[in-house]
Formats: structure tokens, C-alpha cells, sequence
């Protein structure tokens, strides 16, 4: 890399920092002031409030606003540079202009990778603790509304639940079936189930064990069995964000689960984490069209430049949210719902750059 390169990056991630402590100490300055009544009615200790909440809370914004920040940057920067006519000095050296894009490109690289890193390993484990103090100083105490629960846990086995009551972790009218190809071989039916949290295992009372072998049947009645399944409280919990608290291989082991359920709700988390891949990529799309937007020079100055950049970012955000909500309603197919923001702004930039006099 020359001299200018690393001014020119220099410049672009001290520019990046900034906009992004503005702009979340403007986020944790809104938020406080919503919250702040919950805070109060929960009685929430100060050193909480600060060291597991908005401790967890700054790096979670920092790197949600990450994409839009940088395009924000990268306007700031590139149109002061063009005001000051050091595009045009640097254009007329010689230099062509994807030579003068490489600085950015390479402080985007940097970027792209540290939010792959931090957004699959590092941020869900703060999320995990920020959550954990929303659900419990925040939030209404959750309850389980659920009824007449149908789960899959085991290949062959199929668990029943009228109700369940995550206060007491206490189910009503429980059955477990084991079925192989069509047939029954094995029904488990008992008026309640409740979690034993010293044994880790589930308590079934007043039960009877039903076993079907051909045209023999055998029925076994109990009061009381501990038995051992695929099945945890945590199962009927909140799951509130829940999506946000799981690392790259949690998330992987979670769509399995649920997929091998046939559960509801299973895009949300599809979406979580095709749109982790997608982040990087919208870093780098975002610097490249910011660069091409603002190297030139305007009568119109510099704030129209950044004016109009924050534009454009906020209607990459707005059209990923609606391609998002449209994929969770299950009409649109995760994968593309979170690459079709990028595929469309890559266009607006391959446009940009054949159109705009430079």
C-alpha cells in the first residue's frame, strides 16, 4: 500500500469510529429515556443497569448499525475529500479511480471480517446476558399460553401436552407415542409431568404405560416413574430474542431441532443466520456505492452528499426489513429475502459507477 492509501484508510476507520459513537450514544440516550420508568417499577440495581445491560448494549447497537455506518462514513469522508479537491488532485496524478477505491475496499475488508467474527461468536454472548436483564427488569413476566402441544422428540417417539405451566414446570394431560412406519407400538399416557431439577429428569405421575406387540396388547399402570427426554423447560420458555443469544453453532443446532419437530417459527431463525453471512458483504457493497456517489465535487456542498447518503442507507435498512417480514410470514424464501438488499444495491452501484460523471 502507498503513502496515500494509508491516509486515505487512515482516515476512513477514524471517520467510522466516530459516526458510530454519535450515533449509539444518541441510541443509549433514546433508550434510557424509554426505559428508565421500567427500571424504576422493577427496582433494577444501578451497577446492572450499566454493567449487564448497557455494557452488552453498546456493542449490540454498534454492530446492528455497522452496514448503514459505514456507507455514512464513507460519504462523510470521500465528499470532504472531494470539496477539498484532493479527488480531483489525486484523479488527475494518475491515478484511476478502482485504484483510488482500493483504501476503501481494503478498510471494508477489515471491517466485514470483524463483524462475521464478532456477530457469530462475541455479540450473542453479550446478547445473552443484555436479554436475560430485559426479560427480568423489563419485560412482563412471561407465562406459557400454549395448549395441546404437539412435539417431536426422538425419530420415532411423539410427545402430547394439554397445558403446560412454566411457573411450577408442570404439565397437564401428558402422552408419549412411539410409532414405527404406521403403527403404534407404545403409548405412555399420565395426568401431569414435572421437572426435576436436582435429577435433571422429568417426574410422570399416575400414568399407564400402554405396549402394542401385533394383536397382544399389555397395560401397566404407576403413580410415579422418572424418566429421561428429549424435552427441557426451557423448551416452554420465552423466546424472547432467543435467536439473538446463539453462536454460529448454537443457531446450526437449534434449526435442527426444530426442524426435526416440524415446530413453527423455524425462518426466524433461518433468517438469523443467513442474514449474519449477508452483513459483510452489505459493508463492502455499502463503501463501494458511498465512494462512487460522492467523489465528486458539488455546488450543493457536503451536507447534501451526507444528507443524501443516509437516504440511501436508511432505504437499504427499510427494504431489508420488509424483505425480512415477508420471509417470516413464509412467502418468500430466507435465503433470498436477506440477499436480495444486497444483490439490488450491488446493481444500484454497477449503475452508479457507468453513470455518474466523475
Amino acid at each position: 500500500m502507498k503513502l496515500l492509501d494509508w491516509y486515505i484508510l487512515k482516515r476512513f476507520l477514524q471517520t467510522y469510529i466516530f459516526v458510530v459513537l454519535v450515533i449509539v450514544l444518541v441510541v443509549v440516550v433514546i433508550d434510557y429515556t424509554e426505559k428508565v420508568d421500567n427500571f424504576h417499577h422493577h427496582n433494577a440495581p444501578t451497577d446492572k443497569i450499566l454493567g449487564e445491560y448497557y455494557l452488552n448494549f453498546v456493542p449490540y447497537w454498534a454492530n446492528y448499525i455497522s452496514p448503514l455506518m459505514v456507507f455514512i462514513a464513507t460519504v462523510f469522508l470521500t465528499s470532504r475529500l472531494a470539496a477539498r479537491t484532493e479527488i480531483i488532485a489525486m484523479l488527475s496524478s494518475g491515478i484511476s479511480f478502482m485504484r483510488l477505491l482500493f483504501p476503501y475496499v481494503v478498510g471494508a475488508s477489515v471491517l466485514a471480517v470483524l463483524t462475521f467474527f464478532l456477530v457469530n461468536y462475541v455479540i450473542p454472548r453479550a446478547n445473552k446476558t443484555r436479554i436475560a436483564f430485559e426479560v427480568q427488569y423489563i419485560n412482563d413476566a412471561y407465562t406459557y399460553s400454549g395448549r395441546n402441544v404437539h412435539l417431536k422428540i426422538a425419530p420415532d417417539v411423539y410427545a402430547y401436552l394439554e397445558s403446560y405451566n412454566n411457573s411450577s414446570n408442570t404439565g397437564y394431560k401428558f402422552t408419549l407415542e412411539k410409532i414405527e412406519g404406521n403403527q403404534l407400538k407404545q403409548k405412555l399416557s399420565a395426568d401431569r409431568i414435572e421437572w426435576d431439577a436436582k435429577k435433571k429428569k422429568w417426574a410422570v405421575y399416575d400414568y399407564k404405560v400402554r405396549n402394542i406387540d401385533g394383536q397382544r396388547e399389555t397395560l401397566t399402570p404407576g403413580t410415579r416413574m422418572d424418566t429421561t427426554l428429549n424435552l427441557k423447560p426451557d423448551d416452554f420458555g420465552s423466546d424472547f430474542n432467543l435467536y439473538e443469544t446463539f453462536t454460529r453453532p448454537e443457531l446450526n443446532r437449534h434449526i435442527e431441532l426444530l426442524q426435526s419437530r416440524g415446530a413453527d417459527g423455524v425462518e426466524t431463525y433461518l433468517l438469523e443466520k443467513y442474514a449474519r453471512d449477508t452483513r459483510p458483504f452489505a459493508i463492502i457493497i455499502l463503501t463501494v456505492i458511498g465512494v462512487i456517489m460522492s467523489a465528486r465535487k458539488t455546488r450543493r456542498g457536503v451536507g447534501w452528499q451526507v444528507a443524501l447518503g443516509f437516504m440511501l442507507a436508511f432505504t437499504y435498512l427499510l427494504f431489508f426489513m420488509l424483505a425480512k417480514g415477508i420471509a417470516e410470514a413464509g412467502n418468500l424464501n430466507p435465503v433470498l429475502a436477506v440477499w436480495l438488499p444486497n444483490l439490488i444495491f450491488a446493481g444500484i452501484g454497477v449503475l452508479l459507477y457507468k453513470t455518474i460523471p466523475r
